[in-house]
């Protein structure tokens, strides 16, 4: 359960079947029990206790009859806890092969799936990309990631309203990632959960559509402040709005004074050779990273 908003993941399924999940159940009383499954069968998927990289944030502040602030704060603590700790093991097996994780986040309708699907034609040849997709139901972007000759493993969380590290953990395990490649992780069109959940990325890239509100970073922080680069999408429609793009910008770093700003759009191309230059610097580093650790270099 997400006590950020109350949603439940027991529906879970990756492409189509029905995922092996850790549910933790949260009871209005504050009782709460959980149920650990294991992985696939036959996958090499160890269950760490430690917290490695884990990103902090401050409690939700969430409420529900019959429970105390203080119980839900401790639930909350405890889910991101054990969900850091697979976000550990899922970070760990990406640099061991030297694969650039992308965690591509935006409320819905920023056009995250268009932008994926030009991002991955324009790298063709360049760079090997897999894409996990995070939707509450239906294949429909994942299909349309496959139809550019991608693999891709669709997540369909149910009632949940964002990908753990637990869900992404089997997506890898069923895409079996190569070494040195570059994986695409798109998550739920969500702004505020989503901020909370380390996946094992290297990085969180929040997409802000100009068909929004130039605001949305001083409403939604956390995600801004959780990303690392903002990609200010659909600019071939500024000249048909009152949007202003300074004023965004303005906001974003406001609430993260480091975050980097590419304006594109994947309808037009532009921008597009910024972002991809982008990727490929981090992937380059990704690869380096993978070479000195089997070389031993600290």
């Amino acid at each position: 359960m997400c006590t950020t908003c109350g949603c439940g993941s027991d529906e879970v399924k990756i492409d189509g079947e029905h995922s092996h999940h850790d549910h933790d159940h949260v009871h209005a009383d504050g009782t709460r029990h959980s149920h650990d499954h294991d992985h696939a069968p036959g996958a090499a998927h160890e269950h760490a206790h430690s917290h490695e990289h884990g990103h902090r944030y401050a409690p939700a502040h969430s409420h529900a009859p019959g429970m105390s602030t203080k119980r839900m704060v401790q639930i909350e603590q405890d889910i991101l806890s054990k969900n850091n700790a697979y976000a550990a093991q899922n970070r760990r097996r990406l640099v061991e092969r030297g694969i650039f994780a992308l965690n591509l986040v935006s409320s819905p309708g920023s056009g995250k799936t268009t932008l994926l699907v030009k991002t991955i034609e324009m790298l063709k040849g360049r760079q090997q990309v897999t894409v996990i997709e995070g939707d509450q139901q239906t294949s429909q972007d994942a299909d349309r990631i496959r139809a550019t000759g991608a693999r891709a493993v669709q997540i369909n969380t149910g009632k949940g309203c964002h990908l753990d590290a637990h869900m992404v953990g089997h997506a890898m395990e069923k895409l079996e990632l190569v070494e040195d490649s570059l994986l695409m992780i798109e998550n739920v069109g969500n702004l505020v959960c989503p901020a909370a959940f380390d996946l094992g990325e290297a990085h969180k890239v929040v997409i802000l559509s100009v068909t929004e509100g130039e605001d949305k970073p001083i409403k939604y922080p956390d995600m801004f402040r959780a990303a690392d680069l903002m990609l200010m999408n659909k600019c071939d429609l500024l000249p048909h709005l009152s949007f202003s793009v300074a004023k965004a910008i303005e906001f974003a770093r406001r609430v993260n004074p480091g975050i980097e700003v590419i304006e594109v759009s994947a309808t037009s191309g532009a921008g597009m050779t910024d972002w991809l230059d982008w990727i490929e610097r981090g992937a380059a580093g990704s690869r380096a990273q993978r070479r000195d650790a089997a070389a031993g270099i600290a």
